[in-house]
């Protein structure tokens, strides 16, 4: 049957799920597949959650939609309200979005309009980080460092700056510790200020975590501690893009937490929702919020759905899930137990190089020598491959080519549900390991 849908590509016709059941998606001619990432690190609860549902049936039979312009509602308040209660010291308001991309605009036009209400309207620039990435809206693809992504659409972005990833495997030098290195690469950003202008810049934005660029690539202890301390010191928000690595998926609510920094401002989208309504959210400190109620009193920006009714219960819903189970302790526990399965099966696998990430937020990164981490030849598309022999064997996961430079370099990234059980750590170890050799070997 001819489709009328403009999907993410022109080439061949997808299969059509239908069914969801905990950690696997089931297709029309009933075929399962275990969700080995999330789809795009979304569904952190699994497709079949009760509890989500119900909480979703129950609000539709009261209010489904009422725009923000006009009232607020009882679901988006006490979504903000549990936000705020979780998350990192400062943290005092919630901006309901549809999504990250949108959440990432927000927070760069939120910062723009903050400095203009100080009376510092010089500050406009954006630092960021080279294979990062932080949404595809033209404001946030400006800021990310996605190679591939930007290039086609480069003479619309806004003018943006990039300094070097904290990319341990690639980047740490011989004899260099993981302290030393890290505040080598992120005194890049006071490098980068000096020379801009530290009263032009606005903004330092990055993952804590980085996701689909890299796979998972944590910074090393003490890195953003020194971020924050460079920022702090020139007066540079510190935005923190939790969009993928946030809500629980390295095992902690937020994953800034686990390197004990707060920042001004926190984008999270993807695992708020769990893939049950979509939804995001900009959090930002008492004094961002308190510089507009003391000055225009309106952020000039906004959405339709921003703070949808529904969107807002299903977020509550999942954040009760996480929460009140403690399945963060559960995806610390599974995480352990998916990182000793990846590196049982591939820590002496002659093209893995990097077995790396936090909590249920895992990344293998392959190479063609690994004692000289040099990467396959591109145009063998080895991610491509990899991501094609994985869906055939019943696995979907998430692999990603240009790793290192938007070019060269290939890797996988997992981000199973929170709810993932021995057997399914099993069978999704075992089913990416027959993918990659298969795609080797072609």
């Amino acid at each position: 049957m001819k489709s009328h849908i403009f999907g993410r590509s022109t080439k061949g016709a997808l299969p059509v799920a239908t069914k969801g059941d905990g950690c696997y998606l089931i297709d029309a001619d009933g075929r399962r597949y275990l969700d080995g990432s999330g789809g795009a690190a979304v569904s952190c609860l699994g497709h079949s959650n009760q509890a989500v549902r119900a909480a979703l049936h129950a609000q539709m039979d009261q209010l489904a939609f009422a725009h923000t312009g006009f009232f607020t509602s009882d679901p988006a308040e006490r979504l903000a309200d549990r936000l705020v209660e979780n998350a990192p010291a400062g943290i005092e308001r919630v901006y309901l979005v549809s999504g990250g991309s949108e959440a990432v605009e927000a927070s760069i036009k939120l910062a723009r309009q903050y400095f203009l209400e100080i009376g510092q309207p010089k500050r406009h620039r954006v630092i960021a980080r080279r294979q990062s990435y932080h949404g595809n809206t033209l404001g946030a693809l400006a800021a990310g460092g996605n190679a591939w992504r930007r290039t086609q659409f480069a003479p619309l972005l806004a003018d943006t700056t990039h300094i070097s990833p904290c990319y341990e495997y690639r980047d740490r030098q011989d004899g260099e510790t993981q302290e030393a290195y890290g505040l080598r690469v992120a005194n890049e950003l006071e490098t980068e200020i000096l020379r801009l202008g530290p009263d032009t810049v606005m903004a330092f934005l990055a993952e804590p975590v980085v996701g689909a660029t890299s796979g998972a690539v944590p910074a090393v202890p003490g890195y953003l501690k020194r971020i924050r301390e460079i920022c702090d010191q020139y007066g540079v928000l510190l935005i923190l893009d939790e969009v993928m690595c946030g809500m629980g998926r390295t095992g902690k609510l937020f994953a800034c937490t686990e390197d004990d920094v707060a920042p001004d401002m926190i984008t999270i989208a993807k695992g708020l929702g769990a893939g049950y309504q979509p939804i995001g959210a900009l959090l930002t400190s008492a004094a961002i919020y308190d510089a507009i109620a003391a000055g225009t009193g309106f952020f000039q920006h906004g959405h339709t759905y921003m703070g949808h009714a529904m969107a807002a219960t299903a977020a509550n819903a999942v954040l009760s899930e996480i929460l009140d189970r403690d399945l963060l302790s559960h995806v610390t526990t599974q995480g352990d137990k998916l990182d000793a399965a990846l590196k049982a099966q591939f820590g002496d696998h002659d093209n893995i190089g990097d077995i790396r990430g936090r909590g249920l937020f895992r990344g293998i990164e392959l190479v063609a020598d690994r004692s000289t981490k040099a990467p396959f030849d591109p145009s063998r598309g080895l991610a491509a491959r990899i991501k094609k022999e994985a869906f055939a064997a019943g696995l979907i996961c998430y692999p990603m080519s240009g790793t290192i430079d938007g070019q060269y370099g290939d890797h996988v990234l997992l981000a199973p549900p929170f709810i993932i059980e021995d057997a399914q750590i099993d069978e999704l170890v075992g089913k990416l390991s027959t993918a990659i050799d298969k795609a080797l070997a072609a």
